[in-house]
Order: structure tokens, then sequence, then C-alpha cells
């Protein structure tokens, strides 16, 4: 028969006072409103912005689409660029408040310029919202954010941009750029965790937000909430309870890459993509790099087009057996039968989870009969890492 001191007898030992297990990830303090502030405080840091910073209690989708819902409305006309799953979403979103939607598609093997963006302004000068993904970790591209800022900037329309992926792996300068909405997560170069987010806000912004009788208020969703009963009161008293865990993981996230140096971060993340494009070039067996330029591809993920006659997924199935732990992927939705994704961001920016995913790919390619040069990728990863790649991020 089962009892209770049966059951407490295979579990961690209890406090003869409380009767209950301590856990140092369960027995915490409450986060006071300083604290939640200084965490604030610090993300504004890495964004190197004035602007306020809020911090959301959720995944990055949380403010992705408070943002969008807070700032557009049926009078908005919305130039919304798609270079990958999340412009398309960023499109919903903006119809579903009732904009009128500009949609700028660019194949997934490139980027945006700056141009595209002039020319689209040129044939719907009425444009008032432009919305951007950064860098797209799905498809493995990256867009050329400081240029197209001049031209939105030049143009006056808000600019909405998604640094998810991004922050943490190359510049992300909401002031310098012009952006009045940055979003931000935690998950994937900043090396922390998924259930908290950021956005930096404009006071162009929050004035859009103040004119749109839309926008979400006392709701999950909404900012309103935050700028008028967290900022505008001086940051003194929270709105809710705040995710306690998530929030002292950001912190240390946050204090990780200034003791490492936020242009050290970026050094590596560079590095680690210019190593498994080279890599995959010197491997063979077919894998060739999805992203055509190398200026187009992300720093947080390389992506890879599989051969013809390989399904993508059963090749990173088959890779991952070796080692799971591997930053294997393959493409979502309708890309999995033809790309690879090697996400090499956060902790796994380095030279041994390169070599791994790259080691893994090439045996799992070399039991279908294809060719491969396990020692050449090795050689070409170790080249690629030790050559300077692109600009000194030391001060950026």
């Amino acid at each position: 028969m089962v009892t209770l001191d049966s059951v407490r007898a295979v579990h961690l030992p209890v406090s003869e006072e409380s009767s209950t297990v301590t856990h140092p990830f369960l027995d915490l303090a409450p986060l006071s409103a300083g604290r939640f502030a200084a965490i604030e405080d610090r993300v504004a840091r890495l964004l190197g912005t004035g602007q306020d910073v809020v911090i959301m209690q959720g995944e990055a989708l949380l403010p992705l689409e408070g943002a969008i819902r807070a700032a557009a409305g049926p009078g908005t006309v919305a130039l919304n660029v798609v270079t990958g799953p999340y412009g398309q979403t960023f499109g919903n979103w903006l119809r579903d408040c009732g904009a009128t939607v500009h949609d700028l598609s660019v194949p997934f093997h490139t980027a945006v310029s700056a141009e595209r963006i002039r020319q689209a302004f040129t044939e719907h000068p009425e444009i008032d919202f432009v919305s951007l993904v950064h860098a797209e970790a799905a498809t493995g591209n990256t867009n050329p954010v400081a240029e197209i800022g001049e031209v939105v900037r030049a143009h006056g329309a808000l600019f909405y941009l998604d640094a998810v992926a991004s922050v943490g792996a190359e510049p992300v300068l909401p002031d310098a750029w012009g952006v009045d909405l940055c979003v931000i997560g935690a998950q994937k170069a900043m090396g922390g965790p998924a259930g908290v987010s950021a956005v930096s806000v404009s006071e162009r912004a929050w004035a859009r937000m103040a004119a749109n009788p839309g926008a979400p208020r006392r709701s999950y969703l909404s900012l309103l909430d935050w700028k008028e009963r967290w900022i505008d009161g001086g940051r003194k008293a929270l709105l809710h309870a705040p995710a306690q865990l998530e929030m002292l993981a950001l912190e240390a996230c946050v204090e990780r890459i200034e003791a490492e140096g936020l242009g050290t971060v970026m050094a590596r993340h560079a590095s680690a993509a210019a190593a498994t494009r080279a890599g995959a070039l010197a491997l063979g067996g077919g894998l060739e790099p999805y992203v055509y330029e190398a200026e187009d591809a992300a720093p947080v993920a390389t992506t890879l087009r599989a051969p013809s006659d390989v399904d993508a997924s059963e090749l990173v199935a088959r890779a991952l057996e070796s080692d799971p732990a591997l930053p294997l992927a393959a493409g979502g939705g309708a890309l999995a039968a033809e790309m690879v994704r090697v996400n090499h961001y956060g902790p796994d920016a380095t030279r041994g989870a390169v070599q791994g995913c790259l080691a893994a790919l090439g045996a799992a390619l070399a039991e279908k009969g294809l060719k491969t040069d396990l020692e050449a990728a090795r050689r070409a990863v170790e080249d690629a890492w030790d050559r300077p790649a692109g600009p000194d991020l030391s001060e950026a």
C-alpha cells in the first residue's frame, strides 16, 4: 500500500519546520519594482538607446503583436517587408487591425535593399508605417537596417523592427537607425530565457498609440498600460507580479554579455556564420548555402540547401542521432524538405558547435552515398574562424 511516508521517502528531504521542500529556483524573494527598473536600464544600455524600454512578461511574440496592435489601425497605411515567415505574420496582424497593407516580398535566399524601400514609398507615398525583421533565423538572412532606416526616416514613417534574433549577434541601434519600435528577445544570440522580451519605444510611437482608439488597454497586450501605469508613475509600482525566474535570467544573460563585451559576442557570432558557410562549401555532398550572398547571411543561423534528392528533415534527423544536442534543425513548413539550419547563436556560437554540426551532416550524407570531405570542412572552419569577419564590432 502506498502511504504518504513512502512517497516522501523517494523525494527530496523536507524541512521539519515547514514540511516543504526548499529549492533555490522556487524560494525566491519578490522582485521589487526597483530591481525590475534596473534590469530595464541594463537592456537600454545594451541597445544604446535613450528611448523608453519596457520589459514584457512573455515570449517576444507578446511585444511584437502588442506593438502592432497599439500603433496600427484603420487609418494606417503600412509597408510590410517579407523576407521570411515572421514578416508574413506581421502582415496578418496589420490587416487584422484594419490597416491598408502593401507587402514587399523578396526571395527568402536574399535580403531587401534600401532602394526597394525607396521605390515602395514612391509608388505609395501615403505609407506611414514600416514593419521589418532584422535577422530571420528561420531563413538565415539579415537586412541592412541602418540603410533602410535612413530611407524610412526621410519619408517620415513610423519604423517597427523585429530584432529578436539579431540582438547580441550584430549591431542593434534603435536611436541611430531611427527605429520607433524595436522588439528584442533573449532566447537567441543573447543566450537567455525564452519567456521574457522587451521593446524600446520612441516618443513618436507613444504619441501614435495614444491617438489610436483601437490600441489595447487594460490588456496583457497593452503597451499603453505600461506607459501610463509604470513609466509615467516613475516606475515605482509594477502592473502585476513579474516572472521572477525569467527576469533574473534576463539580468544574468545581459551581465554575461557585459562581461564578455558586446563587440566580442558579436564577433563570435560573425565567426560562427563565416565558418559554417565555408565549412559547408568545403564539405561537399551537395550541400550549399541557402542564402546566396554572404553579406545577406545572418550571423545567428546558417541555412543550407540539401541535395535535390535528399530530404532535409530526414538528413537532420540522421545527423542528430550522433548527438541530439547539436544545434541543427530542418526548415519550417514548406522548407522542411529542402533546408537545413545550423543555429549557431548564444552558447552555440562556438567552433565546437560548428564543427560538430558539419561532421554530423557529413556523416549522414556519406551514408547516402554522397561524397564528402570531413577534413576539408574541418580546415575550412578553422581558417574562416581565425580570419577577421567583417568590420570591427568592438565599439558597436
